[in-house]
């Protein structure tokens, strides 16, 4: 049985309202993140759009896309954590949801890092008919079905099955097998929100140890990644090295940005009962402190989005703060109307994702390409075009009751 105090109840309430201000930075982080993605089908693409090179120092739109993401992922966490518990919820099944969605994640990433590499001929299918496999097998596995329906689980299991088949059947061109080279972006995403979702479900209580977390994820950043002179802060393996590596931390960029995203939820919540215009003072306040965080930190460290580096980290988590407060403060005066039609982008996130591997897939078969004459500008607004798709069939696939969610 779970007794409800006071606080508890209060604390429950303020996480109880969907926060649409969370949803906008979700889905406008989603809607850049396949604008580009689709980068690779133009040519002409500015360099200060697309990821900055590992050791270039500096980093592009493309560079800031993933970790607001993370960011927005951390601002969710309280919410989905809070609404499960009001509900009801034990935290025995609030651990076992959060990683049967991590769970959930690292397959999917793994299945389309395979999609990555070349195929060899001897298996029968393309690169093409794998993706649309794999993407009609995650929906069949985790689209949200009417409650009671009944073809539920033959339909999961199918799934699973095409699953198999897929990864039992995959060959690279030189005969290597399906396997997890590394994560692919939602299994970052997947580790990460692991690590900051059992964070908080064990200090949300005393939430100022999660101060603690966030303090000591920077310290195993400054630890695990190299200085700009080639140096490093400790030389040889450590106990906070390994340690890391054992919760699948690396050297724990992706975990800075999600947890920075749950401290920020929790600083709202905090300072709820404050006037508008202090909670924006005091979020400038810190979104400059980050910043500038950032900018002493560059002095020992290059920025760089591939390596993970702390100035990268800063300045991107005082981005995604100010983003925030900007579209907090579009929605306290009524000016979010323009965000309606691409609202898929907040709430149907993950299909969103899946969209274009489903769309390259079908040109593919139909022989459909970018003509070479449209690159530059003209090339930026096909991929924006091609963003706005993707929301366009993800609204469509859910007025049909397709829309994934682990």
């Amino acid at each position: 049985m779970i007794i409800f105090t006071k606080n508890n109840l209060m604390e429950n309430s303020l996480f109880s309202r969907r926060n649409a201000a969370i949803d906008m930075l979700r889905g406008l982080t989603m809607l850049l993140m396949v604008f580009v993605n689709d980068f690779w089908s133009v040519e002409g693409v500015s360099h200060f759009l697309e990821h900055f090179g590992t050791y270039e120092d500096g980093m592009g739109v493309s560079d800031v896309v993933f970790p607001m993401f993370l960011f927005a992922m951390g601002m969710s966490i309280p919410y989905a954590i809070e609404r499960r518990f009001a509900k009801g919820y034990s935290g025995e099944s609030t651990l076992g949801h959060i990683l049967s969605r991590t769970l959930a994640l690292l397959l999917m990433g793994v299945f389309i890092v395979n999609t990555e590499g070349g195929f060899d001929s001897v298996i029968g299918y393309s690169r093409g008919l794998y993706r649309v496999l794999m993407v009609t097998a995650f929906f069949l596995i985790w689209n949200i079905y009417p409650e009671g329906m009944r073809a539920k689980k033959w339909l999961q299991s199918l799934g699973i099955v095409i699953l198999a088949f897929l990864a039992f059947t995959f060959r690279t061109p030189e005969g290597g097998y399906f396997s997890a080279g590394w994560w692919g972006i939602l299994g970052l995403i997947g580790w990460a929100y692991c690590f900051c979702a059992i964070s908080y479900l064990l200090a949300r209580k005393k939430p100022a140890y999660l101060a603690i977390v966030w303090a000591a994820l920077l310290i195993i950043n400054m630890i695990q990644t190299g200085f700009r002179d080639g140096g490093s802060m400790i030389d040889g393996h450590t106990f906070i090295g390994d340690m890391a590596d054992s919760l699948r931390l690396g050297n724990a960029s992706s975990a800075i940005m999600a947890m920075g995203g749950v401290m920020l939820s929790l600083a709202e919540r905090r300072l709820s009962d404050r006037k508008g215009t202090t909670q924006i003072c005091l979020a400038a306040t810190v979104a400059a402190i980050l910043a500038v965080a950032a900018a002493v930190s560059h002095h020992w460290w290059i920025i760089s989005k591939n390596i993970g580096t702390l100035p990268w980290c800063l300045y991107v988590s005082a981005l995604s703060i100010a983003v925030y407060t900007l579209l907090r403060i579009l929605e306290a005066y009524g000016k979010t109307g323009w965000f309606r039609p691409l609202s898929p982008s907040g709430t149907a996130t993950l299909t969103v994702y899946m969209i274009p591997y489903l769309l390259y897939s079908i040109g593919g078969f139909i022989g459909l390409h970018t003509p070479q004459w449209v690159s530059g500008g003209l090339g930026l607004l096909k991929c924006a075009l091609f963003s706005l798709l993707c929301v366009a069939v993800t609204a469509l696939l859910g007025r049909i009751g397709l829309k994934l969610k682990i």
